[in-house]
């Protein structure tokens, strides 16, 4: 759906063209796009502006625009994915393509790129992705040249729920056009449900690429129309077609006495042809909280049983279905509470969009939901059917593998722990893990897809040690790179760093890692209770403790991972390593952080943080 904060559109333009959008068949698009693409061209021509028409030349000129570079910063895969359908999709067209992660760019080359298309996500609280940090770096800093000869476009993919939403696109967007390069088509910002605002966007680049000099709407109809009658196989399973896998086991992990309980989950994807490797993660749909669904419905004095229509869909549901099953109702964000303040402008809603007080906005999002809002704000008067309509599709969650294939053939298993706290008076849920906690049972079919990540694998030589970091549910990933080197009979050494709170409840897979340990395919293993000392120890204080062995793995090309809490753990840890390589290596601060972002670049310095 779009929304100010991720298009151009002035407030009333966008509830216009979110009313008409959804109407419109999958021709009717196509033929649009190629239009407002032809149009754009001949505009950038008659007005003589020199950033347009040198957009609008490198656009309509087919025999000269036969370079592009597709460059994609990734922590999880989607960008690369989506850099990949693009530079397909070019190449059909004609152009010669150079794909690229962006660690893996020499920034030396930009000058001579023609066509830079840059698609790129947001991690964390506005921070590029680990693949995308150095040509951030370089493209920002003072030695990044004028680019006045390069047409550009870019895809921004991130989360609304976060405040600085798509901010790496966002940046590289303006930085381009602040060292002179020409804009081929408008930066696109994507939230969580990316794929149709992608499709527009790589429509819409394929529609300038195409257009001749005349501005022929009908070429660049079949140029967006390429990207636009792209569909995935009915038999591969994906994000927009999910698999409906039965559950086979639903245990609770932590013992008697602990605060905290971890799922882990077996399910069966047999039959599915489904395949992954450890690293990978699995996205599920799961279902709102039953409870906090009645207590919206009655919030806002609606019919439980009333008909809505289901997101970017024309199939209608009753309304209890569609909010259980289908709409994030978990989540506020700026943008839906603009769209509901226009809804109801006698609401007080306007009060908390007052410029300059966009901090205080972003307090009030925090941690509350629509059920606060409804009844904060007293938004009895809007409809269900227009209050559906500015909500977001319920995205999937996603989680690390804890199982390999070869271990456990047609089966996946997952790692989930509980949230669940009170707050303002209410207790609130994590929806997918409560929804797994307290109402997924064996033999129910649970909707998933596997979300492949290249940027967290084992090193393709099984005698290569590994180093792997993970406290809690981060060590899901190291159970299932275990079973594999098990299967293997990978000679490599193994050292698993691992923490909880309570080693008599939080020892997750406690009996698993002391066979492996027993066997050998687990080398070393070093644990930190936080809970059962007086003082709280961590799994840095334990990589400290061992710096000098931890060196010497490095030294002999150990590559290390980590896995779980991005905003404190995953921050304490890259910290402990530099302190580890200038303790033992003798190195200075900048030597160190060299040493890490060569080991980056060689794939031995790999992460999978949320």
């Amino acid at each position: 759906m779009l929304q100010v904060t991720n298009s151009p559109f002035g407030q009333e333009q966008v509830e216009l063209l979110n009313r008409l959008l959804p109407t419109l068949t999958e021709g009717q698009k196509i033929w649009l796009s190629g239009y407002l693409a032809a149009a754009y061209q001949q505009v950038a021509v008659q007005t003589g502006s020199p950033a347009a028409a040198q957009g609008a030349q490198a656009a309509s000129a087919p025999a000269a625009a036969r370079e592009a570079t597709v460059l994609f910063g990734s922590q999880t895969g989607n960008s690369q994915k989506l850099a990949k359908k693009l530079a397909g999709k070019l190449q059909e067209n004609g152009l010669q393509v150079a794909l690229s992660s962006m660690i893996d760019f020499k920034p030396n080359a930009l000058k001579k790129v023609e066509n830079l298309f840059i698609i790129v996500s947001t991690h964390g609280e506005g921070d590029p992705p680990d693949n995308a940090i150095s040509f951030h770096d370089y493209l920002h800093s003072k030695r990044a040249p004028q680019l006045n000869g390069m047409s550009f476009s870019v895809l921004a993919l991130g989360d609304t729920s976060y405040e600085f939403f798509c901010k790496t696109g966002r940046d590289f967007d303006q930085r381009l056009e602040e060292l002179g390069a020409a804009r081929i088509a408008p930066r696109i910002d994507c939230d969580v449900d990316f794929e149709d605002a992608a499709g527009q966007w790589m429509a819409s680049v394929l529609a300038a690429l195409g257009s001749s000099a005349a501005g022929s709407a009908a070429s660049a109809s079949a140029a967006a129309g390429a990207v636009s009658a792209d569909s995935e196989p009915s038999a591969e399973y994906t994000r927009s077609n999910p698999y409906p896998a039965t559950v086979l086991d639903n245990l609770n992990l932590n013992g008697r006495g602990s605060d905290r309980e971890t799922r882990h989950l077996e399910i069966s994807i047999e039959g599915s042809g489904i395949r992954y490797e450890p690293g990978d993660s699995v996205g599920i749909y799961p279902q709102n909280h039953p409870r906090l669904v009645d207590e919206l419905i009655e919030a806002m004095a609606w019919q439980p049983d009333e008909s809505v229509p289901l997101p970017k869909s024309p199939e209608r549901r009753p309304l209890r279905e569609a909010l259980a099953n289908h709409f994030e109702i978990t989540v506020l964000t700026p943008p839906l509470i603009e769209q509901l303040a226009a809804l109801a402008p006698d609401s007080g809603l306007n009060g908390l969009l007052v410029p300059g007080k966009e901090q205080e906005l972003r307090a009030y999002c925090k941690g509350r939901d629509l059920l606060d809002l409804a009844q904060d704000y007293d938004l009895k008067g809007i409809t269900a059917e227009a209050f559906v309509a500015r909500l977001r599709k319920l995205p999937p969650r996603l989680y690390s593998i804890a199982s390999s294939a070869k271990a456990f053939p047609d089966e996946v298993h997952l790692t989930i722990r509980k949230v669940h706290y009170e707050h303002l008076g209410r207790v609130r849920y994590g929806v997918c893990s409560t929804f797994v906690s307290e109402r997924l049972e064996p033999g129910q079919q649970l909707p998933l897809f596997v979300q492949d990540n290249p940027y967290f694998k084992l090193p393709a030589d099984p005698d290569t040690p590994i180093i792997m970091i993970g406290p809690g549910t981060g060590v899901a990933p190291f159970r299932a790179f275990l079973g594999e080197r098990e299967e293997l009979g990978a000679e490599g050494k193994t050292w698993l760093f691992y923490g909880d709170q309570h080693f008599a409840s939080d020892f997750l897979y406690q009996v698993e890692w002391q066979r492996w340990l027993k066997d050998g395919v687990l080398t070393r293993m070093d644990v930190a209770f936080s809970r059962d000392t007086e003082q709280k120890v961590y799994v840095q204080h334990r990589m400290l403790e061992h710096s000098r062995d931890l060196y010497e793995w490095l030294q002999e090309g150990a590559v290390v991972y980590v896995c779980g809490d991005e905003k404190k753990m995953a921050h304490d840890v890259h910290a402990t390593l530099l302190a580890i390589l200038m303790r033992e290596g003798g190195l200075n601060e900048e030597d160190a952080a060299a040493y890490l972002f060569k080991m980056q670049q060689e794939k031995r310095y790999q992460r999978d943080v949320y």
